[in-house]
């Protein structure tokens, strides 16, 4: 029997229907365990007279039960169901929402544009490590943007057009000229200039939600032929998007459809979302695009079931603990020591100034601490290569690409050779410099493992220092420490070649002869 926790999350949006269904485990940990999405361009489908026919209405219906089937096939016990503008913005919103209540047995939330704003910021600040910024979300039929500063939400507003409703009054048939391109750029103009707020805080960044920014990070990375398929906290220069911006709208619609990284059924409204968000910016005076994966869904989650403590731990280490409580498969006090005594080397050599790294790369080794074992999870045999591809191909929050590889490089370390051979194969990301990098990491990491091999706990460092071109430990033995010992051992010529130390074991049951 499934003890866990079934939450679905349906957001009725202007241009899809969404359904995220979440599993949360006793202890607290959770995840995604299925998305779904059917197309309804409902900001296509209101009437001339600002309604939303009850045949269109029917077509929500029947998604919304279709969704139901899903979530019982995944024994989902709690919903939180979420309508936009589309619905927000139709005259006759009240029926619709009666309408679907009562014959899909969901009790819909009309959001509101503040709502909206709002729920978009707490699913995105709690994925990402970013202090100051506009957040502008493109949907299918509003404009949600906020400014915030010291990660607190300070203004927003939401404008009524989005990618579907202004594909439909500029161009319905997804062909766009110049008048109708200067058209869009104006509706979006004479709008910001209601809002002056947005001009006076230049030289942020701008971080996109949306299925439209996310795919115009595909086509951006399949042109880059980017070697990490990851969207979340993905950076565009300005210039890529200026570049995007001067010749996707130009193409003929069938043309469009074969851009690699852009979905068919997006290849009409891509262009005004490209578009609206592209004149934000510019208005703005924002530094450059981050594209984050997480937005009014995790929102609507994060809010009703799972409040994040942000007092606590970095968010990149309550991502790893998530990700390892989901997959743990090594002892938990093995893992702590393992981190306390990784971290006691790193800041020896620190306070000795045997490296010069930034500040967060003792973050990265507290990451790589906490998950090397993950792979084990799905085959202890040969777990470090299935440790990197978990850790480099699963989100951890708050850490920027080069950060995921580094920390699933120093994870998984084996040699300096084969680590060479990875940093070459993601030159794109990583600087030449991260091999030694990776190695000094990655053989501290082997070290405070070595120290607890038998994960019993055996030895504890109760001083580590560096002087005399040595790294000297101070070890207290709690019960028979011979494995701990061997490996050690093993890894003093390692150590020598890769920090310039010598490594002195203090402890009475221990010799080097």
């Amino acid at each position: 029997m499934n003890n866990s926790r079934r939450i679905g999350i349906i957001d009725i949006g202007s241009n899809s229907i969404r359904l995220a269904v979440n599993e949360q485990t006793t202890g607290g940990a959770y995840r995604v365990i299925g998305e779904f999405k059917e197309s309804a361009r409902l900001s296509q489908r209101i009437g001339a007279d600002g309604t939303l026919a009850q045949a269109d209405i029917q077509v929500i219906v029947q998604i919304l039960s279709h969704f139901k089937r899903i979530c019982h096939a995944h024994e989902v016990t709690e919903y939180r169901v979420a309508a936009t503008a589309a619905i927000r913005n139709a005259a006759n919103s009240q029926e619709i929402l009666d309408t679907l209540r009562r014959e899909s047995g969901f009790h819909v939330e009309l959001l509101s544009g503040e709502d909206e704003a709002r729920l978009g910021f707490l699913g995105m600040i709690q994925t990402m490590d970013i202090s100051d910024g506009f957040l502008v979300d493109i949907g299918g039929g509003s404009t949600e943007i906020s400014l915030f500063r010291d990660h607190a939400l300070i203004r927003s507003v939401s404008f009524p057009f989005g990618a579907v409703n202004t594909t439909r009054k500029f161009a319905s048939n997804g062909e766009f000229h110049e008048e109708q391109l200067r058209g869009i750029r104006q509706m979006v103009e004479d709008a910001l200039a209601r809002e002056p707020w947005i001009r006076q805080a230049p030289g942020l960044p701008l971080v996109g939600l949306g299925g439209g920014v996310r795919t115009l990070c595909k086509i951006n990375q399949r042109k880059r032929k980017y070697s990490l398929p990851l969207t979340h906290n993905y950076t565009i220069p300005a210039a890529e998007v200026d570049e995007l911006a001067s010749w996707l709208p130009l193409l003929p619609g069938e043309k469009r459809k074969k851009i690699d990284g852009l979905s068919k059924d997006r290849y009409d409204i891509i262009v005004p979302g490209l578009l609206i968000l592209q004149t934000i910016f510019q208005a703005a005076g924002a530094s450059h695009y981050v594209v984050s994966g997480a937005g009014l869904r995790d929102g609507l989650f994060f809010e009703s079931f799972y409040p994040v403590d942000t007092e606590l731990k970095h968010m990149a280490e309550r991502s790893a603990d998530n990700l390892l409580a989901l997959h743990s498969t090594a002892p938990q006090a093995h893992l702590s020591q393992v981190s306390r005594t990784a971290l006691k080397l790193f800041d020896a050599l620190t306070e000795a100034g045997k490296h010069r790294f930034e500040p967060r790369v003792r973050l990265c080794l507290i990451i790589a601490a906490k998950l090397y074992r993950i792979g084990a999870s799905l085959s202890y045999y040969q777990y470090p290569k299935h440790s990197f591809h978990m850790i480099a191909h699963t989100r951890i929050d708050g850490l920027t690409h080069r950060e995921i590889l580094i920390c699933a490089l120093t994870a998984s370390y084996k040699t300096k050779a084969r680590t060479q051979q990875a940093v070459q194969h993601h030159k794109d990301i990583l600087k030449k410099t991260d091999t030694d990098l990776i190695a000094k990491l990655g053989t501290l990491l082997k070290l405070a493992v070595a120290l607890d091999i038998s994960e019993t706990q055996a030895l504890e460092v109760t001083n580590a220092f560096s002087e005399s071109k040595a790294l000297h430990l101070r070890l207290k033995a709690k019960h028979d420490p011979s494995a701990e010992y061997r490996e050690v051992l093993g890894l003093q010529k390692e150590f020598k070649n890769t920090w310039g130390q010598q490594l002195k074991v203090h402890e009475s049951s221990f010799s080097t002869n």
